[in-house]
């Protein structure tokens, strides 16, 4: 009975820190200033490493937030309402995928239309259809590659580390350690207002950008993938 309540109790005092976070980012702007980026109060190495790399890229409407240990935890809305986002579907991550079937001289990123990784851009709220990358790439190369040379699955989290220099849940697609080419789902494309959060390098770090301004500067493929 004592731990039913203890439990109770712990979950409780949870859910008040939770709200609270939420009330505090409730008095931040929804978004960055163009001339002005925000920036967390603590700023990192990371913070201004991938902020140096933007505006040298010319992006000037990004922002990083940090938010609370247990991030994932929360419900989308959740996310939303502390990050400050228009909608849930304003939420994305960034997904390794390795091609487990490329021939075996497909080492690398060397070539972004055939490349042994991919990292894939797509909505918390979607489902990434693997098949739809699958074709897209094989469309791509004018199908001078076979459709069975195309397999694209979840790359094992250590060698999403390596590749991007980042750790699950902080994946972003700036500043990667290495060049992997970019597909972003055209359905973010497509959001309005065009502003749309990701991962900001670090777990409890989140980047949010103007979407015109993450074309520039990342160059991804564009794709309906979900």
């Amino acid at each position: 009975m004592e731990e039913a309540a203890a439990a109770e109790l712990e979950r409780l005092q949870i859910e008040i820190l939770r709200r609270i976070s939420i009330l505090e980012s409730s008095f931040l702007p929804k978004s960055s200033s163009a001339s002005s980026p925000s920036l967390p109060d603590d700023e990192s190495e990371t913070v201004s490493r991938l902020s140096a790399i933007l505006r040298s890229g010319g992006v000037k409407d990004f922002c990083f937030k940090r938010v609370a240990s247990d991030y994932y935890d929360w419900s989308l809305e959740s996310r939303r309402d502390v990050l400050g986002a228009s909608s849930v579907d304003h939420l994305c991550k960034s997904i390794v995928l390795v091609n487990t079937q490329a021939s075996s001289n497909i080492l690398d990123c060397s070539d972004r239309n055939n490349s042994k990784y991919y990292v894939v851009v797509v909505q918390y709220s979607a489902r990434l259809n693997a098949d739809a990358v699958k074709n897209f790439l094989y469309s791509l190369n004018e199908g001078k590659i076979p459709k069975k040379r195309f397999n694209l699955r979840l790359a094992p989290e250590e060698t999403s580390n390596i590749l991007t220099g980042f750790e699950r849940n902080a994946v972003t697609c700036i500043g990667m350690k290495t060049n992997i080419p970019v597909i972003l789902d055209e359905a973010i494309t497509k959001l309005r207002p065009d502003f749309f959060w990701l991962g900001g390098g670090e777990i409890d770090l989140k980047l949010g950008v103007r979407t015109s301004e993450f074309l520039d500067i990342v160059k991804p493929f564009i794709v309906p993938c979900s």
